[in-house]
């Protein structure tokens, strides 16, 4: 006989983030994504244990474009300097700035999408209309023009730069996915029980409008980190004594003759770094299609 007050076993709820979890984590190019980006950012945080305590600033000019060997695994760069060093140390700028950069666009396409979505009529309109005299300039022409007229480019200039022409897209994912949700069951709940709109916005909204917005959070750091380098290869981006992959770049394409090295080793990295925030990305939009579920 059933005991009536035994307590029945919690029955497991599969969330969307459960079912795409159990595809990812057996998802080889997930996995390879993963490993790469967890590599990346790990040398960008501790990249003295990565260059075995190397110093990249310590140079000796007798050794210059010295060819890879057994000293130096990367060779020598133009000043002296072990170049196996300065590449790992580049990795901490070029990751920086494609980090703050995408927390940047995502403040601010919250900030804007939220409202533009939730709300619609002419606070819409208005907000849309100004994302559209934004999305009339190119993210390079902008940074570029930004860049050009500032009289320092430090790490964070670069990323104020990219941010202030890179949200756009990040708001209209953010006012679509709100768009799609207001209308549902909970939130008109919670709007009858008198709820604050930050309170829906912040509890009932946001959270379930992030899956698009992470996909392309993911993807777009490594389109930063391209942006960066692209902009530090044509002389506008990161000044020295910064180390970036860019500029590693920009000293290498007049040596690639003699050289190759010095070109090979900070675009392979850099090329290493995009890919494995591209083949998240682009899992992780498998992982959460409403279509393959």
């Amino acid at each position: 006989m059933t005991d009536p007050t035994a307590v029945a076993p919690p029955v497991e709820q599969a969330s969307v983030w459960t079912d795409a979890w159990r595809y990812l984590r057996t998802n080889p190019l997930f996995l390879i994504g993963l490993a790469i980006i967890v590599v990346m950012v790990a040398m960008a945080l501790f990249p003295a244990l990565f260059a075995g305590g190397v110093d990249p600033t310590d140079c000796d000019l007798s050794l210059s474009r010295q060819a890879p060997s057994a000293a130096h695994r990367f060779g020598v760069d133009l000043q002296g300097c072990d170049y196996y060093a300065n590449v790992v140390y580049g990795a901490r700028t070029s990751v920086a700035i494609g980090v703050l950069t995408v927390i940047g666009v995502l403040v601010i396409g919250v900030l804007v999408g939220a409202p533009a979505g939730y709300f619609g009529g002419w606070i819409d309109s208005v907000l849309a209309r100004v994302t559209d005299v934004f999305f009339g300039i190119p993210l390079f022409l902008g940074a570029l023009i930004l860049l050009t007229v500032s009289a320092q480019r430090s790490v964070w200039t670069v990323a104020m730069a990219l941010i202030a022409f890179g949200w756009m897209t990040a708001m209209r994912l953010v006012r679509s996915s709100v768009f799609a949700i207001r209308g549902s069951d909970y939130v008109l709940a919670a709007q009858a029980l008198g709820a604050p709109t930050l309170r829906i916005l912040v509890r009932h909204i946001l959270p379930n409008a992030l899956a698009p917005v992470l996909i392309y959070a993911t993807i777009a750091v490594g389109t930063f980190i391209s942006a960066e380098a692209a902009l530090t290869y044509l002389g506008i981006g990161l000044q020295a004594p910064e180390i970036s992959w860019g500029l590693q770049i920009n000293v290498a394409q007049s040596l690639i003759g003699t050289s190759p090295h010095l070109l090979f080793f900070p675009a392979l990295f850099l090329s290493i770094t995009v890919l494995g925030f591209i083949l998240l990305g682009d899992t992780m939009r498998d992982a959460l299609d409403p279509k393959r579920r």
